[in-house]
């Protein structure tokens, strides 16, 4: 071949597939002359069926059919080199057609036993308008099941790396303008400059886009498999003309959300003001880009005490400044125990075993209390969990089920078939410090008229000053003494927590809460230990920039 690449134009397509780590330079369609292709396309090189593991010669061979299938457009022979034909035959056929792909060049990499990496150079071209697309993927060989042949484990990052399960590829004009999201003072949010805002941005322009008079431009973006989630930005062809949408999130404690959780891995943070209910921040540091500060749904272990006190109070079982027993261990369906098997000398105080988080103090309300659904009641009526909140993007309510006998023991100290995500638990702060529940809202329900949640009841007048004195001891000489020493003022307070989730040998979940002056947090990070080790000093450095 005279060591340069032919190509052929497909239906107005260029493809070209250059070789590279020795694969060698080789045309792809129309070559009648060229060196070892055949007529469709497809190489001649085939592995013959074989059993056991695909050796990285096999592999190799199969890479460069499938890659030469793909590059030359012929989408039902690339299908057949894979182990998921219809799947493949869509994406490859769509690649062309539906992503407007006006120039693509693909070059191999060195494969690594049966991985096979590769580089994708295109070209999208959309009335009249082209622009460049460049990017890494890779692909992996494996034995077929029924014919024992290498083929290629079909997935959707194959065609583009940030494609996940039955997510497509599309390019064309959006059916929501673009919009410029600012913060509660004006100041524009960028994905690039608050990296873990991106899915909220996308929500945002999906549910607000065609609302606030905006300009649709063109793009190439990934289409989502659920028809409610948000398409993501790959590339901007032609520059819509944006509207302006302000949220209620604050630049600054933003910026201090992301620096945090970006220092634990599988981390997320929210912030809300008590006042309001407004959310001034959400970040998440996470490997699968998911949005679990405003819809996960995990145990929040002994935050979850916040919402349990207010209800041992409200029914006059407690009170802050009395005695309340905490020995090492209670059985109550089956044995519990305070972490280490602490326990506190009799005449403790209510308020100590809080700030301590003695887990059997509360347990032992059980029979007092003899009501199944005290707690759901009072996490409903008080605190607004399960109350469908429309924040403006999609959100998780928290869930507190009617429980008996161990399973309710457990919820009485955030485990069991509780599930809260950071949201929930910084609005559940946010009401102890206020009162009064506020929906969190990301922006003005005016916007789009949606109807905002409200709780049944107000908190007691005498349970919030208690509650706001519990967690004030908590976060001066309890469990969050630690994070919260770099809070300052003296209007803080705070709850810890950690939950056991995955089997005795994972480590708990990391869970803390705090508020400062009209500023309330919650963090959680999956795996990263006790409240105050890995989610405490998250929300003490949002607490301190807002």
């Amino acid at each position: 071949m005279n060591g340069a690449a032919k190509g052929a134009v497909i239906g107005g397509v260029f493809l070209a597939l250059v070789g590279g780590a020795g694969y060698g330079v080789y045309a792809l369609v129309g070559d009648a002359d060229g060196d070892g292709e055949g007529k469709d396309g497809e190489t001649s090189v085939q592995a013959e069926k074989g059993s056991g593991p695909v050796g990285e010669k096999d592999a190799a061979k199969t890479a460069k059919a499938f890659l030469a299938a793909w590059a030359a457009g012929d989408e039902r022979v690339a299908a057949d080199l894979t182990n998921n034909a219809a799947a493949a035959q869509a994406a490859v056929g769509d690649f062309k057609t539906k992503s407007y792909v006006s120039k693509a060049v693909i070059t191999p990499g060195t494969p690594n036993g049966t991985v096979v990496p590769f580089k994708v150079e295109a070209e999208i071209t959309y009335e009249g308008t082209t622009k460049p697309l460049a990017y890494d993927s890779q692909l992996t060989v494996v034995r077929g099941v029924t014919s024992g042949k290498p083929l290629v484990d079909w997935q959707p990052s194959v065609i583009h790396p940030q494609l996940r399960k039955d997510e497509k590829l599309r390019a064309g004009a959006p059916a929501n303008p673009p919009v410029k999201a600012v913060d509660r003072n004006g100041e524009e949010l960028t994905a690039e400059k608050y990296p873990s805002l991106r899915q909220v941005l996308d929500e945002l322009r999906q549910n607000y886009g065609s609302r606030t008079g905006g300009k649709a431009g063109a793009e190439l973006w990934i289409e989502p498999a659920a028809k409610d989630a948000p398409k993501r930005t790959l590339l901007t062809l032609v520059e819509g003309e944006p509207s302006t949408l302000k949220t209620y999130l604050d630049a600054k404690v933003q910026a201090a959300a992301e620096q945090a959780v970006a220092k634990f891995p599988e981390a997320s943070v929210v912030a809300v003001q008590p006042s309001t209910g407004h959310i001034l921040a959400v970040a998440n540091n996470r490997k699968d880009g998911f949005n679990a500060a405003m819809r996960g749904n995990r145990a929040p272990g002994s935050t979850m005490k916040i919402v349990t006190a207010a209800m041992l109070m409200d029914r006059g079982l407690v009170a802050a400044d009395k005695p309340a027993e905490c020995p090492k261990a209670v059985t109550w369906g089956r044995e519990f125990h305070n972490l280490k098997n602490f326990d506190l000398p009799p005449g403790s105080s209510f308020a100590t075993s809080f700030a301590r988080s003695c887990n059997t103090a509360f347990i032992k309300q059980i029979k007092p209390v003899d009501d199944d659904s005290a707690l759901p009641k009072e996490a409903t009526e008080v605190f607004g969990i399960g109350l469908d909140w429309k924040t403006g993007i999609q959100s998780t309510d928290g869930k507190v089920p009617p429980a008996t006998g161990a399973a309710a023991a457990a919820e009485y100290i955030g485990q069991g078939q509780i599930t809260m995500n950071p949201l929930n638990v910084a609005s559940i702060t946010a009401t102890a410090r206020t009162g009064v529940f506020h929906q969190p809202l990301l922006v003005s329900p005016e916007l789009d008229g949606r109807k905002i949640a409200t709780a049944e009841r107000r908190m007691k007048a005498s349970v919030r000053q208690q509650l706001v004195g519990m967690m004030k001891l908590t976060a001066t000489s309890g469990t969050a003494s630690g994070a919260m020493a770099s809070v300052g003022g003296s209007d803080k307070g705070a709850k810890t927590g950690s939950a056991e989730v995955g089997g005795a040998d994972a480590s708990p979940d990391s869970w803390f809460t705090g508020f400062s002056d009209d500023v309330a947090a919650a963090a959680m990070v999956e795996g990263g230990g006790h409240g105050g080790e890995a989610a405490g000093p998250i929300v003490a450095q949002v607490l301190n920039a807002g």
